[in-house]
C-alpha cells in the first residue's frame, strides 16, 4: 500500500473517530430511542476509504466503530462496525471500476440490512427494520450526496483517483 493512502487512511479514521465524540448531544445528532442514531456525515469517512482501497475501508469503519462506542453505546458501536463491512465491499466494487455514485448506491442496502440485523436479537422487528433499516438508508444516501460533493473535489485536486477500468474476460 503505498504511504500516501495510508495517511489519508489514519486521517479519515480520525475523522471517523472524531465526527460522534464532538457532533455526540447536538442537535447533528438524531436519537430515535431505544437504538437509532444518525449523525451527519458520519459515513462520509467509510465512504471516501472505499475509493482508497478495502483495507483502509475496513480500517475507517473499525475507527468508526471506536468513537461511536466511546460516546454512544456498545449497541450503537456495533452498528457502525458495518460501516467496515459496507466500506469493504464498495471498495472493491470501486477497485473493479464501478462508478462511485453507483458503489454508494448499491452499498445502501448493505449497510442498512447489516444494521438492522446488529439490532434484530436486542430490539425486536420494528425497531431492528422498520426504524433503524429504513433509517440507515436514507440517512446513507444524505451522507452519499455530501461524499459525492467532496470526492469530486479530492479527485480535481489529485488526492484521489479514477479506478482504471479492467477488462471484462
Amino acid at each position: 500500500m503505498k504511504t500516501k493512502n495510508i495517511v489519508i487512511g489514519g486521517m479519515l479514521t480520525g475523522l471517523a473517530i472524531m465526527i460522534p465524540l464532538i457532533l455526540g448531544g447536538t442537535p447533528l445528532m438524531i436519537v430515535i430511542p431505544p437504538g437509532f442514531i444518525a449523525t451527519i456525515a458520519s459515513h462520509l469517512p467509510s465512504m471516501l476509504a472505499m475509493a482508497i482501497s478495502p483495507g483502509v475501508a475496513i480500517m475507517v469503519g473499525v475507527g468508526s466503530a471506536l468513537g461511536f462506542t466511546l460516546r454512544v453505546s456498545a449497541l450503537v458501536g456495533a452498528r457502525a462496525l458495518t460501516h467496515a463491512v459496507f466500506g469493504g465491499i464498495g471498495a472493491l466494487a470501486y477497485r473493479k471500476g464501478m462508478p462511485f455514485w453507483a458503489v454508494l448506491l448499491i452499498t445502501a442496502p448493505i449497510h442498512a440490512l447489516s444494521e438492522a440485523l446488529i439490532l434484530l436479537p436486542f430490539l425486536g422487528f420494528h425497531q431492528a427494520f422498520v426504524v433503524t433499516g429504513i433509517g440507515t438508508a436514507i440517512h446513507h444516501l444524505i451522507d452519499s450526496a455530501v461524499t459525492i460533493t467532496v470526492y469530486h473535489s479530492l479527485i480535481h485536486l489529485s488526492i484521489l483517483k479514477k479506478p482504471s477500468l479492467q477488462k471484462r474476460s
